[in-house]
C-alpha cells in the first residue's frame, strides 16, 4: 500500500477544502442560524467527514484506478450536497423574511384602521353630549319664562358640557390612550353626582327608544369617594350607550351600584352593573369583546355605529382603577357587564342620619322591584323610621286603606313612578283620596320629573326623588317632608372657611375678548372688581406699577402673541419689590396637561385652573389664595 500522489493527493486536498468551506459557511452565520440551520450544518460536516474516512478505506481496498473513480463520485457529490443545502437555506430565509414583512404590513394596516375607527367611534360620542346642549338650548329659549323648567334645563346642558370636555380631553389624550399612558386624577367625588349625571345623559336616547331605564343603589354605606370622575364616567357612559343601541324599542335597562363587603381600611368596593334584555352576543364574540374596536357583525347590527371609546380602552381604565369587568350574555338574552372597583373614601366621621325615635313614623315604598324596595326600605331604618314595602301599587292603596281602619295609618308613602299594575301617579291619586292631605307622598323616578310635575302635584305628591336613591338624598327630603324637630345636618358646618370675595380686585390676563368677557360676568356676580390685560408684557406693566395689595391676585392666561404667561409670571416674579412679586397667580388656561399643571407651578404660580371655565373650581382656587 502507498501513500496516493499526483491526482489522488489533489482529490484528498479538494475534499478537505470542502470541509473546511462547510466549517467557515458555519462560522460566518452562526449569528443567524436557529437550532435547525446548526443541525443541518453539522449533517453536512459529518457527511464530508465520512466520505473522508471511505476515501481513505479506498486506498487500502481497492487499487489507484478504482479509487479515482469514487473521489470524482464522492466530491461531486459533496459539492451538489452545499449547493443544494444553500439553496434550500435561502429559500428558507426568504420565505422567512416575507412572511414578517407581510406580518409587518398587517400590522400596520390594523393599526391604522384601529386610528379610523376611535375617530369615527369617538365623534358618535361627541355628538351625544352636543345632541344634549342643543336640545336643550332650544327648549330652554321656548320655555324662557318658565324659571323652573329653565333652571333644569342649564342644570342638563351643563352635565352635557362637562361630559363634552371630558371626551375632547380623550381625544386630545389620543396618544397616551394608545400607548397606555393615561394617568388617573383622583379627586373627592359623589356617587350620587355621578350617577345622576350618568342619567341625565342618556335620557334622552332611552326616551326616543321608547326603552325603560332602572336605577338603584343597594346598600351604598359611603357615598364620597375618590376617583377619577371623568374616566369613571367615560366607562359607564360606554356600557349604557352600548346597551341603548343594542336593545331594540321597548326593552329594559338597568343600572345598579352595590356596595359589598371585604374592602381594606379606609376603602370600600362597589359592584356597578348595566343590564340589558337586548340581542346580546354570540359566545365567541364575548371572549374578545374587549379587544380593540370589536363588534358583531351581524344583519341584527349592522348601521349601528362602534362603541365610541371602545372596550378595550374601557377595560384599561378599569384594570387603571385597580378594577375588573366582565360581561355575561347570550344571543337573543340581553347582555350584563359588571365593573368591580375599590375607591378610598373620603375622610371624617359621618353625620348622624336618625331622623326621629325608632317607630314615630310608620312609612311605606312602593316599587315592583324588590331589591329598590329591600334597599329603600332599609334606609329609612336607618332613620329611624318603621318601613314596610309592597310590588304593587294596588296593593298599596289597599294597604294604606287598611292602616286607617286599624288606627296605623302611614305617616310617608314613597312610590315609584313606573309601576307596572297601576303607576305611581294613579297609585298616589288613589291613596290621596283615603288619607290626610298632610300625609307626605313621594315619587321616585329615573326619568326627567319636570315633564310629569304638574300632573303628579294634581294626583297629591309632595315631592319628588331621583333615581338612584341614596341615603344623604333621601334624608335631605325628609327633612322637609316629615314634621321633626332638632334634625342633625348632613353637611358639615363650612362658615368658618368661607371668603368674602366683595371687593377683592383681580387683574385678568387674556388675548381673547370673548375668554375675558365670559370671565368677568362670572367674577363680577361673585363680588369681584376685575380689571383686563390683553397681554403678558401688559400685565408685568400694570403690576409693577400698582401699590403693593391692589391686586388680590392674577388670573394669567398661559398662550398669548407676544409675552406668555409662563414669561410673565417670571417676570413678576422678578420685580424689585417683594411685596409686588409676591402677588398670587393662577393660571387659567386650556393647557390642561399635567406637564401644563407642573410648568406653571416652575413659573411660580400659585394654582392651575383648566379652561373652560368652571366657576367652582376658579372660586375654590381663588379661595386659597386669598384665604
Amino acid at each position: 500500500m502507498s501513500i496516493p500522489t499526483g491526482h489522488g493527493l489533489h482529490h484528498i486536498e479538494a475534499l478537505v477544502f470542502c470541509i473546511a468551506s462547510v466549517g467557515v459557511l458555519l462560522f460566518k452565520q452562526r449569528s443567524a442560524f436557529n437550532a435547525n440551520k446548526l443541525y443541518r450544518i453539522f449533517s453536512r460536516v459529518l457527511a464530508a467527514q465520512l466520505a473522508f474516512f471511505v476515501l481513505m478505506l479506498a486506498y487500502v481496498l481497492v487499487d489507484p484506478a478504482a479509487f479515482n473513480v469514487i473521489i470524482i463520485i464522492v466530491i461531486h457529490a459533496a459539492v451538489l450536497a452545499d449547493l443544494f443545502v444553500y439553496i434550500h437555506y435561502t429559500d428558507r430565509l426568504m420565505h422567512e423574511r416575507n412572511a414578517a414583512l407581510e406580518a409587518e404590513k398587517e400590522a400596520a394596516t390594523a393599526q391604522s384602521k384601529a386610528k379610523t375607527m376611535f375617530l369615527s367611534n369617538m365623534s358618535h360620542d361627541i355628538r351625544t353630549p352636543m345632541n344634549a346642549i342643543i336640545g336643550f338650548t332650544n327648549l330652554a329659549l321656548m320655555d324662557v319664562t318658565n324659571t323652573v323648567k329653565v333652571q333644569q334645563y342649564l342644570g342638563k346642558i351643563q352635565a352635557s358640557s362637562s361630559h363634552l370636555l371630558s371626551l375632547i380631553n380623550d381625544v386630545l389624550e389620543m396618544s397616551r390612550i394608545e400607548s397606555g399612558k393615561i394617568e388617573l386624577d383622583e379627586t373627592r367625588c359623589s356617587l350620587p353626582d355621578i350617577l345622576h349625571d350618568l342619567n341625565t345623559m342618556i335620557i334622552g336616547q332611552v326616551e326616543a327608544k321608547q326603552q325603560e331605564l332602572f336605577m338603584d343603589a343597594m346598600n351604598v354605606k359611603h357615598e364620597n369617594i375618590f376617583c377619577d370622575k371623568l374616566r369613571l364616567n367615560q366607562v359607564l357612559l360606554n356600557l349604557l350607550s352600548n346597551a341603548v343601541k343594542y336593545t331594540p324599542s321597548g326593552g329594559q335597562i338597568s343600572v345598579r351600584v352595590i356596595e359589598v363587603d371585604g374592602a381594606p381600611e379606609g376603602q370600600a368596593s362597589y359592584v356597578i352593573s348595566v343590564k340589558d334584555n337586548g340581542i346580546g352576543m354570540a359566545p365567541e364574540f364575548a371572549a374578545k369583546v374587549f379587544e380593540a374596536f370589536e363588534r358583531e357583525r351581524t344583519s341584527t347590527t349592522s348601521g349601528i355605529q362602534g362603541t365610541g371609546l371602545g372596550m378595550a380602552i374601557t377595560k384599561k381604565i378599569i384594570e387603571l382603577m385597580g378594577g375588573t369587568i366582565e360581561v355575561e350574555t347570550a344571543p337573543g338574552e340581553g347582555t350584563e357587564f359588571k365593573v368591580r372597583v375599590t375607591f378610598r373614601v373620603q375622610e371624617g366621621k359621618g353625620a348622624d342620619i336618625k331622623i326621629a325615635s325608632p317607630g314615630e313614623f310608620h312609612a311605606l315604598v312602593v316599587d315592583d322591584d324588590f331589591n329598590v324596595c329591600d334597599s329603600t326600605t332599609k334606609m329609612l331604618a336607618e332613620m329611624g323610621l318603621r318601613a314596610e314595602w309592597t310590588l304593587s301599587g294596588k296593593e298599596a292603596v289597599l294597604r294604606a286603606r287598611q292602616a286607617l281602619e286599624l288606627n296605623d295609618q302611614f305617616d310617608l308613602f314613597i312610590i315609584d313612578w313606573r309601576l307596572r299594575d297601576l303607576n305611581g301617579i294613579e297609585t298616589a291619586r288613589q291613596i290621596r283620596a283615603s288619607v290626610d292631605k298632610s300625609i307626605p307622598i313621594l315619587l321616585m323616578t329615573a326619568y326627567d320629573w319636570p315633564t310629569i310635575r304638574d300632573e303628579a302635584i294634581d294626583a297629591g305628591v309632595n315631592g319628588f326623588c331621583n333615581k338612584p336613591l341614596f341615603t344623604s338624598e333621601l334624608h335631605n327630603i325628609l327633612k322637609k317632608v316629615l314634621k321633626v324637630t332638632a334634625l342633625p345636618d348632613m353637611k358639615s358646618d363650612q362658615s368658618k372657611d368661607a371668603v368674602n370675595f366683595k371687593g377683592k380686585r383681580l387683574l385678568l390676563v387674556d388675548d381673547i375678548d370673548v375668554n375675558r368677557e365670559i370671565a368677568i360676568m362670572l367674577l363680577e356676580t361673585n363680588g369681584f372688581i376685575v380689571e383686563e390685560a390683553t397681554d403678558g408684557d401688559e400685565a408685568v406693566e400694570m403690576v409693577s406699577k400698582s401699590e403693593p395689595g391692589y391686586y388680590d391676585a392674577v388670573l394669567m392666561d398661559i398662550q398669548m402673541p407676544t409675552m406668555n404667561g409662563y414669561e410673565a409670571s417670571k417676570a413678576i416674579r422678578a420685580l424689585e419689590d417683594k411685596k409686588l412679586a409676591s402677588v398670587p397667580i393662577i393660571a387659567m388656561t386650556a393647557n390642561a396637561f399635567d406637564e401644563d399643571k407642573q410648568a406653571a407651578f416652575d413659573a411660580g404660580m400659585n394654582d392651575h385652573v383648566a379652561k373652560p371655565i368652571e366657576i367652582e373650581q376658579l372660586l375654590v382656587a381663588l379661595k386659597k389664595v386669598l384665604k
